[in-house]
């Protein structure tokens, strides 16, 4: 029992992460207003093209059960253009007690129009670290899972798996979403389908907002999430969720939101 719950939480974190979530949460126990929104500084107006810095919290429901939330980060480096990134998950209830410790996915990268390229990414889920960095020049992403040396070849547009969460805001900015990312996930390089499937208007925490709906899966699985953008906040995602073989496996809702 406890091993199975632990393995659920634990899959939980990985499928947000690699299903490359943009960042959603769980039915909210009581509507909260959004934070009143601040100026943004100077070259991160909606004008300029560039992403906003953020932060979100959401809270995620398996099989109608709250297992969790998490906290995405966008924040401004010290270089024009460039960003960190930071995703936290952490269980919640009954499930903390068995999977304590959170899950954390840092992306360092750099935005050039609607371009984005990852620079340094780290991650910590209990004893197994990440780190990689990302050379464009010699087209090499190389460091270490948990001591094991990884060395990969990058192909155009190679995304980390916080960095893409951050391209495609970019690309739905630009109307142009690609039909194909190709994501560094541990020692792996995978593709993944994306496609824009409409638009529409749903209730959140925040309110009712308009969103436009993308979903992604591998090419052949019958994994498949569905991800709801919002133009308004600058098309950070306000709800999500993921079918296996049709079925719902779990879902997310944005709870709380701040510039």
């Amino acid at each position: 029992m406890k091993r199975g719950t632990s393995s659920t939480t634990a899959s939980l974190a990985r499928a947000l992460a690699a299903a490359t979530l943009v960042a959603m949460i769980a039915q909210p126990s009581g509507a909260q207003p959004a934070a009143t929104p601040v100026a943004p500084p100077a070259g991160g107006t909606p004008d300029s093209g560039l992403p906003q810095p953020f932060s979100a919290h959401y809270v995620a429901q398996w099989k109608s059960i709250d297992v969790g939330s998490s906290d995405l980060e966008l924040v401004r480096g010290m270089q024009p253009g460039r960003y960190v990134y930071t995703w936290r998950i952490r269980a919640g209830g009954i499930f903390r007690l068995i999977y304590r410790h959170d899950v954390v996915q840092k992306s360092w990268l750099e935005v050039d129009g609607a371009d984005v390229r990852p620079l340094t990414y780290e991650a910590q889920d209990g004893d197994s670290r990440i780190h990689l960095d990302f050379d464009w020049n010699a087209r090499r992403a190389q460091g270490t899972i948990t001591g094991k040396p990884v060395d990969l070849a990058l192909r155009d547009g190679t995304q980390d798996l916080m960095s893409i969460q951050i391209q495609v805001m970019q690309d739905l900015r630009a109307g142009q979403l690609p039909s194909t990312f190709w994501i560094i996930d541990k020692d792996q390089i995978k593709d993944f389908e994306y496609r824009r499937v409409g638009e529409q208007r749903i209730a959140t925490a925040l309110g009712e907002l308009d969103t436009i709906a993308v979903t992604s899966r591998r090419p052949d699985g019958d994994r498949v999430l569905t991800m709801w953008f919002a133009p308004s906040l600058g098309y950070v995602p306000v709800r999500a969720e993921r079918t296996r073989g049709g079925r719902l496996e779990f879902e997310m809702r944005i709870r709380r939101f701040s510039r």
